[in-house]
């Protein structure tokens, strides 16, 4: 299985991914910007970070980069797409994922571990799990979720809604954390599972979600081989 970490200028956690899919026996490599095709590739990841400095809004300048075109392109022809934190930012000002986020509730940046609830257990961000509650990082300013009405109440309808904060963290509407598009394959959370995967750091909580989005392309992987 070969993937991408996507690095934009003012990318921070290229490195965090980059190891966590490493140690899972990921073929990965690293993919700048202005990158123009992501052919070869079975999975995308956008990391965490602050692409452009975060100027005008976050996310919003990364949206225009050539290489979101080829994640637009690697979406509709069904890849696994996923952005996590700044990630996560750019999915939603790209409009492959609904709502946006937001500065914080209570203005100021927030690094801490926080609980978050499965809401849905099926979905293949999530069946590795074996508990409805892990604990996570979060490190961000702008992670609260915003969407109308309608919005919500199709991600609640579709089962798009994959992880929930327990507390409030930050104001986000539903508490929400993390969600899908409908297809299932492209995904975006503002918490850091790659920050959680190794022992040492003191939390494996994130290994079960890389174990969920990446068995499956493995596996097929492997038989196709």
């Amino acid at each position: 299985m070969k993937a991408a970490v996507v690095r934009f200028p003012g990318s921070n956690c290229d490195f965090d991914m980059y190891y966590a899919l490493q140690d899972f026996g990921v073929d990965v490599a690293f993919v700048d910007e202005k990158a123009t095709s992501l052919a070869g590739f079975d999975a995308i990841f956008l990391p965490g970070g602050f692409s452009y400095g975060d100027y005008l809004r976050t996310g919003a300048v990364a949206r225009f980069a050539p290489v979101m075109d080829a994640v637009r392109t690697a979406a509709d022809d069904h890849k696994l797409v996923v952005g996590i934190c700044n990630g996560f930012q750019i999915l939603t000002e790209a409009g492959l994922l609904p709502g946006q986020l937001m500065m914080n509730e209570h203005p100021g940046f927030i690094c801490d571990e926080v609980p978050l609830e499965i809401v849905n257990q099926t979905s293949r961000f999530s069946k590795a799990y074996e508990t409805q509650t892990v604990t996570l990082p979060v490190a961000h300013g702008e992670g609260r979720y915003v969407a109308d009405e309608a919005t919500l109440e199709e991600l609640r309808d579709n089962n798009q809604v994959i992880f929930k904060y327990r507390t409030n963290v930050n104001g986000s509407m539903d508490q929400i954390a993390g969600i899908s598009n409908q297809n299932g394959n492209v995904f975006g959370m503002m918490p850091h599972p790659e920050r959680a995967v190794d022992a040492l750091l003191g939390n494996t909580d994130g290994q079960a979600f890389f174990k969920s989005l990446l068995t499956p392309i493995m596996t097929e992987a492997l038989v196709t081989e």
